[in-house]
Order: C-alpha cells, then sequence, then structure tokens
C-alpha cells in the first residue's frame, strides 16, 4: 500500500559497498520518465552516474549536503529543459520525488542533495560545476542529485506524532476544522 510506503521512507545517506543492479536501475529511470509534468511537456532530462571519480566530484557540488554522494553507487541527476517550459523546476522535482519514492519500493535507500540555488566553498553556483561536469547544454537546468544505494543504515519512518497537523487548514487558511 503506498500509505506504507510512505511511511517508512527515509533519507538514507549511508550505502553499502554494492552495486545498484542493472535492473534496479533501469526501474528507477523507467519511474523517472514516467513521471508527470505540466501540459505534458517532460521537461526533465536525468544523467545516471555511476563511475566513481565523477561521484566523488559530485560530493563536492557544494558547501554542505552532498558529501555522503562519494559513497552512493549510483546518482541520478535530476535536471530541466528551461526552454520547454516556465515550470520546469516543478516538473523536476516531481521527478526527483518519483524517484525516491520507486528506490523506497525497490529496497534501496536515496537522498536529496539540492543543487539549484546552492553555492560552493569558493562562493560559485553548484548548478554551474555540475553542468561543467557533465557538459549539460546552457538550457538545461540542474535541480538535484539523488544519491541511490543499499542502504548501509536502517532507520526507522518518522513517528505519527511528528507530523505538523497545525499546518493543515480546512477551507480557509487558519480554519482548523
Amino acid at each position: 500500500m503506498f500509505i506504507e510506503l510512505l511511511r517508512k521512507r527515509r533519507s538514507i545517506r549511508q550505502f553499502k559497498d554494492k552495486p545498484v543492479s542493472a535492473e534496479h536501475c533501469d526501474l528507477l529511470i523507467e519511474a523517472a520518465l514516467r513521471s508527470p509534468s505540466s501540459r505534458g511537456f517532460n521537461p526533465w532530462q536525468f544523467v545516471v552516474v555511476k563511475d566513481k571519480a565523477l561521484l566523488a566530484q559530485l560530493s563536492r557540488a557544494k558547501t554542505h549536503g552532498a558529501a555522503f554522494l562519494k559513497n552512493a553507487p549510483l546518482a541520478l541527476v535530476v535536471c530541466a529543459d528551461t526552454s520547454k517550459t516556465d515550470v520546469w523546476i516543478e516538473d523536476a522535482s516531481i521527478a526527483a520525488v518519483i524517484i525516491h519514492l520507486a528506490a523506497a519500493d525497490l529496497g534501496l535507500g536515496s537522498c536529496w542533495a539540492q543543487m539549484r540555488l546552492r553555492s560552493r566553498d569558493d562562493g560559485t553556483k553548484a548548478s554551474d560545476y555540475i553542468s561543467s561536469l557533465l557538459d549539460l547544454p546552457g538550457h538545461v537546468q540542474v535541480e538535484a542529485v539523488i544519491g541511490i544505494g543499499h542502504p548501509a543504515e536502517e532507520l526507522d519512518g518518522h513517528d505519527s506524532s511528528t507530523l505538523l497537523y497545525d499546518q493543515v487548514s480546512y477551507e480557509k487558511f487558519g480554519q482548523k476544522s
């Protein structure tokens, strides 16, 4: 059941030194390509990275929050063609969430490293650094990099008591029932 998948899914940053199978990689790509997009424009682009040296370079793309990519056996770089639609950020984000859920469904762990609007230690843009690494054309922008692998850590899902129900309104903002 889908809600059970959501209840157990966690961001995983520690991976076993074990490759993601070609079959699982293919399923993740299929899931990404089945992601919905505004008006069916499908602006997303995905770069599959398995090369250890390139994963290490991606792990240095921004000041904080990407180091875990160095030890991930697989990363999917989620990008979008900005010439196709003005809502490429939303469409790429939807695809990233689909990738996370597909990974969890396959028993894999994953974690999102936001790159758009993030900086490197030297103040340059993380997305520009990745664009250069991957030879992306100028109209294709990086949204995020998702590290994926076999979890080396077992984390329980978030307890329902941590859900922010106070951020839910009914009919009008601030109305609680």
